[in-house]
């Protein structure tokens, strides 16, 4: 339970953290708004939502967040001993990716629909905003505003059922198995590997905090296309433009060329690198104070 615990944390304060830089890299991605730079977008949610319009949708994005790191986590520890017991002779890294990828499966289950909330509201941003786009007749990704994270699940739930809560989940797992099952983690176990034989001993936070950030940020742009494609399955609603995934990276590549498909490149590396740093170095420094104290001492200690 220790593994479920402290990767659900750790992925909760990332969350929480860089919160801003996705909303940004959303509306980038949504395809509304396609001359639109990173500057201008973080321009117009200042000048239009203030400091909560980056926030908007925060709390469905640590709830997905705090589920997909409490089973990713846990399934990386105890899927990955259970595979070297069962098949001493596979490798590590891709023990790793199996129990990444069954971690990120189960995981989508809560964190699809939590993300199709987050990234609906992000889009629409404040009530004023939503209100004067729609007078003045701009196209909207959105037809109803949502005023907070419960009524947008009753809300989608009862205008486009189950399948709109689950929009572009597969796109989501296309996404994240490679990302995290394959490049995340077993670039940071190879680095983190390298990096404790050249200390002799173990590793300091700032350390695994470079390790994380670094191995969070190349994976993060090599996977942008299916980010791409994901944001737009989920922000579309019941206007639909795109039929399934497929049909989106087509569309897209058509429509916007390669360009097109790395759109938010730049924000999504920014987020995944200190995200992806802090994520590696809580979760790192959990499992050290686990170890050294006794969970139980310091649930009692923080309680």
């Amino acid at each position: 339970w220790r593994e479920f615990l402290w990767g659900g944390l750790a992925c909760g304060f990332g969350e929480t953290i860089m919160h801003p830089v996705d909303t940004i890299k959303t509306r980038l991605q949504s395809g509304f708004g396609q001359n639109a730079n990173l500057v201008q977008v973080s321009k117009t949610i200042g000048a239009r939502d203030g400091i909560r319009g980056f926030y908007r949708g925060v709390f469905p994005g640590v709830t997905g967040s705090f589920v997909t790191g409490a089973t990713y986590f846990g399934f990386i520890e105890t899927t990955k001993d259970l595979l070297q017991e069962k098949r001493p002779n596979l490798p590590t890294p891709w023990a790793l990716f199996f129990a990444g990828a069954a971690g990120d499966a189960l995981g989508a289950v809560v964190y699809v629909p939590c993300e199709v909330i987050k990234q609906r509201m992000q889009v629409q941003g404040s009530r004023k905003a939503w209100e004067t786009a729609k007078q003045q007749q701009i196209k909207a990704p959105v037809f109803q505003y949502y005023s907070g994270m419960f009524h947008a699940a009753r809300a989608i739930h009862a205008q486009e059922g189950t399948r709109g809560l689950y929009a572009g989940l597969l796109s989501t797992i296309v996404r994240d198995i490679p990302f995290a099952g394959l490049q995340v983690i077993v670039l940071y176990e190879a680095f983190r590997k390298t990096a404790l034989k050249v200390a002799n001993g173990d590793l300091s936070c700032s350390q695994d905090f470079l390790l994380g950030g670094a191995a969070g940020g190349f994976s993060a742009f090599l996977t942008t296309p299916f980010d791409v494609v994901k944001t737009r399955m989920q922000v579309q609603s019941t206007s639909a433009r795109y039929t399934g995934w497929l049909d989106a990276i087509t569309k897209i590549k058509e429509q916007e060329g390669i360009r097109g498909l790395f759109k938010g490149a730049g924000p999504r590396v920014m987020w995944w690198c200190p995200a992806s740093a802090l994520t590696f170095m809580a979760v790192e420094k959990l499992r050290r104070e686990f170890n050294d104290q006794g969970g139980l001492q310091i649930l009692s200690q923080a309680a």
